[in-house]
């Protein structure tokens, strides 16, 4: 029998099936081989017993796409969720959840939640303007109010879609907005941080119809562009992308250098995008740091060698190597005279 898992709890898998909900756990096979099982992973179960809805993993098939976090497989598409009060917009969180999407090949929806705050058409103006010429399609919600779910649906309509964003902009509020029948927890924001509190503890596949799913995620914001190289963070700006401007310099960074080819493109790139930019650019950089001084560290004793790493010979036996190898030359080519 092949499911989809909709919810991981512990070392419980809820798999979505033809038959209903199937509570399975994995195969000791899986575990050998520390294969990790996702939310949004189909799967093939075996030993499925009818009485107790029980059974066992023992394959997960191929992703399409895998997401890190929140953690996720075969996601088709991803809708930011932001509130325009409380908790504030934050636009450098903004695009930072913007160029995660961009990492995955994703194009993402920004979904503006909390319309029904008053004094916020000023700021939906300063939203529309930074991100409708970069191609972004932008919504305008209330969860409380259940305004603007008629154009969400359509996004939502044959995908598993993500819903990511900071604690207490109104995912689940959404979600609950959506599905009259379906009532997931939601929290204030606090009054003393004026941040969201976490309701949402994992992440959860809601099967709204025939090949449509939506997750409600549990709220992130410490995420950092720490895993790439400077040079690849201009690939998750749309600003930057196919462009055939050449730069003076292969790899560079667009951040003020004498012959940069794209200082037009920066002149009329909006202030917090580019302040956005530079910054995970910096973020980079200690990344690359890193890797460069692990690479120093280990260049003494280890090397690559067929995507394997293999214990270097020290330079006295590579040298004590070398001259027995030439000793053995030279016998034998005395003896060939």
């Amino acid at each position: 029998m092949i499911g989809r898992v909709i919810k991981i709890f512990s070392d419980f898998y809820y798999v979505d099936t033809s038959m209903g909900i199937v509570e399975a756990k994995l195969r000791s096979v899986i575990k050998k081989r520390s294969d990790e099982v996702y939310t949004g992973d189909y799967v093939e179960l075996e030993q499925f017993d009818k009485n107790s809805m029980q059974a066992f993993i023992s394959e997960i098939k191929k992703r399409n796409t895998v997401l890190s976090r929140p953690r996720t497989a075969n996601v088709t598409s991803i809708i930011i969720v932001s509130a325009l009060k409380e908790p504030d917009l934050d636009i450098e969180q903004l695009n930072r959840y913007i160029a995660h999407c961009e990492y995955h090949n994703i194009k993402p929806v920004l979904c503006f939640n909390k319309e029904d705050f008053s004094q916020t058409e000023e700021l939906k103006q300063e939203i529309i303007k930074i991100y409708e010429p970069l191609k972004y399609k932008i919504l305008f919600t209330s969860a409380l109010e259940k305004t603007g779910l008629e154009e969400l649906k359509p996004v939502l309509k044959n995908n598993t879609t993500v819903l990511c964003g900071s604690s207490g902009v109104g995912k689940s509020s959404l979600i609950n907005a959506l599905l009259n029948n379906f009532k997931l927890k939601t929290a204030p924001v606090s009054d003393k941080t004026k941040r969201g509190t976490h309701t949402t503890r994992h992440c959860e596949l809601i099967h709204l119809e025939e090949n449509t799913y939506i997750a409600d995620t549990p709220g992130f914001s410490h995420l950092k562009f720490d895993f790439l190289l400077p040079y690849e963070i201009q690939k998750l700006f749309v600003e930057f992308q196919n462009k055939s401007s050449a730069c003076k310099y292969k790899n560079c960074l667009h951040t003020g250098e004498d012959g940069c080819a794209f200082s037009d493109i920066i002149q009329n790139m909006n202030e917090n995008r580019y302040e956005s930019y530079k910054k995970f650019v910096e973020e980079a950089k200690q990344y690359e740091e890193k890797i460069s001084n692990r690479s120093i560290k280990n260049e003494g004793n280890t090397k690559y060698n067929q995507n394997k790493i293999m214990t270097k010979i020290s330079h006295k036996k590579r040298e004590l190597t070398r001259k027995t190898a030439k000793q053995k030359f030279y016998k034998e080519d005395i003896q060939d005279e």
